[in-house]
């Protein structure tokens, strides 16, 4: 299939998921995780009309996007992957969400950087649902100390959790775990669901999920 088929099929299947899990139409976000893809490859979806985009690095992000944003008005582009406190102005700047905040530290540069530029993206705390050792992300018992440190002591505006479930595990568990710690925090938004697993965690109340693969092939 062509990219715009692939996207096209993605999007029937949230509707599907959507209208399986009595959610209403369009209340799942398609993020298009576009990481390692160029300009040019890009190009089809924003032809099929799609407007929301994943990348994982800062600096890939800064070769490709700026010029894409200002050709192409609408976009919004969500840093999905890790960020290093000396790349924080860079993402501060580029990106409309940051879905990514693990650790105090970077909590506190982003919301300095903030204030600097008077600039506001969207935030995300990532959770490491299934306590893996490799990857980054708060620990489920200390998401909601977390969320409440990053709103009262540093004023920031925590909108949502994101997590990555272990690859060789049963996602389901992981994407509930999610959403009863999103209520225990007060927040309403869950990103969560991949290209293999994207209509199980619309199942789970997912409110945006990140598809690559499925969508631009195979890196």
């Amino acid at each position: 299939m062509e990219l715009q088929e692939r996207l096209n099929d993605v999007r029937s299947r949230i509707a599907a998921a959507e209208q399986r899990g009595g959610r209403s139409a369009g209340s799942v976000q398609l993020v298009a995780v576009s990481k390692t893809f160029d300009a040019d490859a890009i190009g089809p979806a924003l032809q099929a009309g799609q407007r929301i985009f994943g990348e994982n690095r800062v600096q890939e992000s800064q070769v490709k996007w700026p010029e894409l944003k200002s050709e192409t008005p609408g976009i919004e582009l969500h840093l999905i992957g890790p960020l290093q406190s000396n790349k924080a102005a860079e993402a501060v700047a580029l990106f409309d969400v940051i879905e990514t905040i693990d650790r105090e530290k970077i909590a506190r540069v982003l919301a300095d950087e903030m204030r600097r530029q008077t600039k506001i993206p969207r935030l995300y705390v990532q959770v490491n649902t299934g306590l893996e050792p490799q990857k980054a992300g708060i620990a489920p018992n200390d998401v909601a100390v977390f969320v409440a440190f990053c709103r009262d002591e540093l004023g920031l505006a925590i909108e949502g959790l994101m997590c990555i479930p272990p690859a060789d595990e049963n996602p389901g568990p992981h994407f509930a775990l999610l959403a009863k710690l999103a209520k225990v925090c007060g927040v309403e938004k869950l990103s969560m669901g991949m290209s293999g697993d994207y209509e199980t965690a619309i199942a789970f109340g997912a409110t945006s999920v990140r598809v690559g693969s499925a969508i631009f092939g195979a890196r």
